[in-house]
């Protein structure tokens, strides 16, 4: 029993020792880790190419830094990688590791020059072709007796009787006629050719007196058969149409020249659209249109541009453009609602491109008419034209334009970003460059300046890349020369006042689409627009006045497209736009009284790009997100009046 106990408190003994040892040999190692120099510490770090650790950081909140990926633990959004340390790079450059670029997802296109296609979107209404539609009007004096067509919409045929006239003028023109008819019967042979010829000559005159009164041949043959006067002319149609407007009741007394009917052709319509100023580059007499209707949809129609108003609304900035469209199957009517679509090849400059038009000759006023051999109009008589003298490249371009997604640039305002990979760097490295865009073509930028040929542009991740550069202490891109693009301008209060009366419709269209009030959304957008129509910008001087030109024509494109998206997304998408434009025009124009507004930044916004937007106060509510991430940001400025 002895023996037993003794060997028990021997193996305690033993455990407890061999405990002790192994803490102090863990304890001697960590010093010994302890003492190396930095330049030995191998601990995070592959021998080779391999990349260093990777700490994880959040984007509004810099100062948390984790060993590995996961959520912030002051807002809960997702953590980016941080970026590497340790390589000298500019001032508006960044290097990662290979494995960040993986995990920032990061995706790059190369700078290419190709030929792209640009799709300008249209809404306009169907409209009377004006060349068809005719006037039917009293030749004489008189009174309404019979009306043939007793209400608009009735289609007449040419030469249907339409209205009973009778005329005390028309009945002495007709005994005028008699008469001369009478001593023309009386010349015989013994009668003086001088007689004759002025009894002969008085007759046809008579006979023309009553054409132009209206009467045809006819009429006139059957008043000199019968040997009296009728007490009523008949008036016939002209054309054949639709009855549009009808203008006087029987017993109606007229006078020469009163309208009585008008009457419209409606196998011939023209469409009226709306283009924006910044569409007008794509926009060309004779370039075939597709248009949808509200009464048949899924049906497409087609047309041609026949007319490009030569004068610009000031108010709404777009231009009129006519387009001729075939109605003999009568499915449109004067009135409707239609959503159009161009579709322009983009050649070098922005120029058109129809090759098929090539060696054609279209009329100016017909475009419908297109010959392959000069000549004139079959239905005008107008010369015709070369299309290149209409502003088309019918050949093939040696060189096609520099473009790049329309993914690649960060748009802020007037301004245009592009991250571009710099080549031969030990690790992925990336430039922010301001760049010069030319239109939008589909799905590309044209790019006028500031990239080259087969540079690499970041495509996707170009806002993560951003937002590590301010983790950095680098300057943002998004905010590159601030102080220079949102210079004050000195404008009247009245001004500011009316760009209040806008901000008001836009902070109740920001808390329509933070509350996914689709509907309420869309009226904020119509009320928004129609105060930015009626903006006097008489108002400002003339370096104010052309800095508010292009911000008021992209704030209006804005406007139409969340008053006509069918989907929130479309809105949110298109609100961005709107914010981007306005928030500079706060910081240039300023706002008056004693107003506070403050802008706020959603990083996670449209797969991370971020977006920013503004608002009354200091709650969040994101309308980028509505209800599914409401309060998903943090405030980065306080805009105050005047900005003074």
């Amino acid at each position: 029993m002895k023996n037993s106990m003794f060997k028990t408190f021997l193996g305690r003994i033993g455990l407890i020792l061999i405990i002790i040892a192994a803490f102090l040999v863990g304890y001697a190692v960590k010093a010994l880790r302890g003492s190396r120099p930095p330049e030995m510490e191998h601990d995070h770090v592959s021998t080779g190419s391999e990349d260093t650790e990777q700490w994880w950081t959040c984007s509004m909140h810099p100062q948390v830094r984790q060993p590995k990926p996961g959520k912030c633990p002051i807002c809960f959004m997702d953590l980016i990688p941080a970026a590497s340390e340790g390589m000298e790079v500019g001032e508006r450059e960044i290097a990662f590791s290979n494995s960040t670029v993986k995990l920032m997802e990061i995706q790059t296109t190369p700078v290419e020059r190709k030929f792209v296609d640009a799709e300008i979107r249209m809404v306009g209404k169907v409209d009377y072709d004006e060349i068809r539609v005719k006037n039917i009007t009293a030749w004489v004096p008189g009174r309404i007796d019979r009306l043939y067509v007793d209400f608009t919409g009735i289609t007449v045929r040419k030469g249907d009787h339409m209205v009973d006239l009778y005329s005390p003028e028309l009945i002495s023109a007709q005994a005028e006629l008699l008469q001369a008819l009478k001593a023309a019967g009386n010349i015989t042979t013994t009668t003086s050719d001088l007689v004759k010829g002025s009894t002969l000559a008085t007759l046809e005159a008579a006979r023309d007196k009553l054409r132009w009164l209206g009467l045809t041949r006819e009429q006139i043959g059957d008043i000199e058969d019968s040997s009296k006067p009728v007490t009523h002319i008949t008036i016939y149609s002209p054309m054949g149409g639709v009855v549009i407007h009808k203008n006087a009741n029987e017993g109606l007394y007229v006078g020469t020249g009163t309208s009585i009917y008008q009457v419209a052709d409606l196998s011939q319509l023209w469409i009226k659209l709306d283009a924006y100023e910044s569409d007008l580059a794509w926009l060309r007499y004779g370039q075939g249109v597709e248009f949808t209707t509200e009464a048949y949809p899924g049906e497409l129609f087609n047309g041609t541009i026949s007319f490009i108003d030569p004068i610009l609304n000031d108010k709404t900035r777009t231009v009129k453009l006519r387009v001729n469209v075939d109605n003999t199957a009568g499915k449109l009517k004067p009135g409707m609602f239609v959503r159009a679509i161009v579709r322009s090849r983009v050649a070098e400059g922005g120029r058109i491109m129809a090759p098929e038009m090539a060696g054609k000759w279209i009329c100016p006023m017909h475009p419908a008419v297109v010959k392959s051999q000069p000549g004139s109009c079959d239905i005008c008589g107008m010369d015709l034209m070369t299309t290149e003298s209409l502003g088309y490249v019918v050949d093939t371009p040696n060189e096609a334009p520099l473009v790049i997604p329309d993914s690649a640039p960060l748009i802020t305002g007037s301004r245009a970003v592009v991250y571009v990979q710099l080549p031969n760097e030990v690790k992925p490295t990336f430039e922010g460059r301001q760049v010069t865009l030319g239109s939008r073509a589909g799905h590309f930028y044209l790019v006028k300046d500031g990239l080259s040929e087969g540079e690499v542009v970041v495509t996707h991740g170009n806002f993560k890349i951003d937002s590590a550069l301010q983790i950095q202490a680098k300057p943002s891109m998004m905010s590159a020369d601030d102080s220079h693009s949102h210079e004050l301008y000195d404008v009247p209060d009245k001004y500011r006042e009316h760009i209040w009366a806008i901000i008001d419709k836009y902070l109740l269209l920001q808390e329509a689409l933070a509350s996914d009030r689709k509907e309420d959304a869309a009226q904020a957008a119509n009320e928004a627009q129609e105060i930015l129509s009626k903006v006097d910008m008489g108002l400002l001087s003339k370096a104010a006045h052309e800095v508010w030109m292009g911000s008021d024509i992209r704030m209006n494109e804005a406007l139409t497209n969340i008053k006509e998206a069918a989907q929130i997304e479309v809105m949110r998408q298109a609100f961005e736009r709107f914010s981007n434009e306005l928030i500079p025009v706060v910081k240039q124009y300023g706002i008056p009284g004693n107003r506070v507004l403050y802008r706020i930044h959603c990083p996670m916004a449209f797969n991370n790009k971020g977006a920013d937007w503004l608002q009354r106060d200091e709650d969040i509510r994101n309308p980028y997100f509505g209800a599914s991430m409401l309060k998903c940001g943090e405030v980065t400025e306080v805009i105050s009046v005047k900005m003074k």
